[in-house]
């Protein structure tokens, strides 16, 4: 029997809070799946909000992120089936918040993620992708992430001062390629909470677009109250309102990224 292919894995990351970070890993990994993509999302946030808003519950994480990276356990039994077809979760909880400490300490500390996504049990599954939905925060864990990544996906409010904010992220990716991973690139960056009606949100995009080229993403994500309201639910916008505004962005970003990776689209039903 052939041994699966290798995973495409994307970190999704941003230090600023409040960007729609955790909003794109839900929806773009729930898209993916849709699509027919089996597709991992590791909850490397100490909030566990991704793992909310996909429906676990806080009981039902016996293991977590912080088991598959201090734990001496396989990575294959951290993962969760969740309610939806092709779409597994490492969930995450407060048990991390103390992770950036106990990194510190450890020998290889910036490659614990890298080495237990390396695990053979896991790579069985089969993953087309694996989404790492970081702190917002450049601490350890997101240094883990994006060494254990390919590329990095930056979610940008389309607010003033947006494009300030890059500076420090490209930065700790410029370093990383240098000294531990060489093949990390920016996937792309995702203008969110887009308001086409706001002048102030179209300088963004231009200015966006302007010094980063074809690094920003030809979708946007735009203001829609529906993409708020679905994590309250547990689920990810593309099951609470499968035609609103929000769903049908995160499909077009999905397509937009099968497309750029050169991998098949199949349209399914989440």
């Amino acid at each position: 029997m052939s041994e699966p292919s290798a995973p495409r894995i994307i970190a999704i990351a941003n230090q600023k809070g409040g960007v729609g970070k955790t909003t794109t890993a839900i929806n773009l990994a729930a898209a993916l799946a849709e699509m027919g993509k089996r597709t991992l999302l590791i909850d490397l946030d100490p909030q566990g909000n991704a793992s909310t808003g996909l429906g676990v519950d806080i009981s039902a994480r016996r293991y977590t992120t912080y088991d598959l990276l201090f734990g001496e356990i396989s990575a294959a039994d951290v993962v969760m089936q969740t309610g939806f077809e092709d779409l597994w979760i490492i969930s995450a909880t407060t048990d991390l918040s103390s992770a950036d400490i106990e990194l510190m300490s450890r020998t290889r500390r910036s490659y614990l993620l890298q080495d237990s996504l390396r695990q053979k049990d896991l790579r069985q599954h089969g993953f087309d992708y694996i989404l790492i939905d970081c702190p917002p925060s450049l601490n350890l864990l997101t240094v883990n992430a994006m060494v254990a990544a390919q590329s990095v996906l930056v979610p940008l409010q389309a607010e003033f001062f947006a494009l300030e904010g890059l500076s420090q992220l490209m930065l700790t990716v410029r370093e990383l390629r240098e000294t531990a991973n060489r093949g990390l690139r920016i996937e792309g960056i995702l203008l969110t909470m887009y308001d086409r009606r706001n002048n102030l949100a179209q300088q963004v995009e231009d200015d966006a677009r302007g010094t980063l080229g074809n690094l920003v993403f030809q979708t946007m994500v735009p203001r829609n109250v529906r993409l708020s309201e679905a994590p309250s639910f547990a689920v990810p916008v593309l099951a609470y309102d499968t035609t609103s505004k929000g769903a049908l962005a995160y499909r077009a970003l999905a397509k937009e990224l099968l497309e750029k990776h050169n991998r098949p689209v199949s349209e399914g039903v989440i």
